[in-house]
């Protein structure tokens, strides 16, 4: 279990892929998991996850920052999940994994995600974030708040900052 950034846009998969910055991908959700989003954000068309590699960490902590720093966080919250040991190697894998991921900063993360957020509404609109730690599909488990709204500028402002674990923050021009 690891970070995961799912988007609801307006936009078609191909749409939102052109626009990702180098080094961020975005994965297509299923459809239980797009309908969830689509739920909390009926103006949405697709939903997908935005990566860097397999997971979202790097927009939320540093993978290098001191040495297993990012692992010790990633425990410390699996073990509190109740998750197994072995679990606990399982997801850590999901979080290493990934050919030629770009290591950088979160900074440099947050900064590149908070400029295609801003990007994004200027083209499409309003659209939907939302930050999750855990594998647990949307439709399952669903959050617990309502949808914020932001602009955009709010994010360019404060990169590390606006995006908050568990509130679905709909970010608009």
């Amino acid at each position: 279990m690891c970070y995961f950034l799912y988007l609801a846009s307006p936009l078609t998969l191909s749409e939102v892929r052109a626009m990702l910055p180098p080094g961020i991908t975005a994965d297509l959700l299923p459809p239980a998991e797009q309908q969830a989003l689509r739920d909390l954000y009926p103006a949405a068309r697709t939903g997908v996850r935005l990566l860097v590699g397999r997971c979202s960490c790097d927009f939320v902590i540093a993978r290098d920052s001191a040495p297993g720093g990012a692992e010790r966080h990633l425990r410390t919250r699996l073990f509190g999940a109740g998750l197994s040991r072995a679990q606990v190697i399982e997801a850590l894998d999901v979080h290493r994994a990934g050919p030629g991921r770009p290591l950088a900063a979160p900074a440099v993360w947050q900064a590149a995600l908070a400029a295609f957020v801003a990007e994004h509404a200027r083209n499409a609109g309003p659209t939907l974030y939302l930050l999750r730690f855990g594998h647990d599909p949307l439709h399952l488990r669903r959050p617990e708040t309502a949808p914020v709204t932001l602009p955009a500028s709010a994010a360019r402002a404060a990169p590390a900052d606006w995006l908050v674990e568990d509130r679905p923050t709909i970010v608009g021009r």
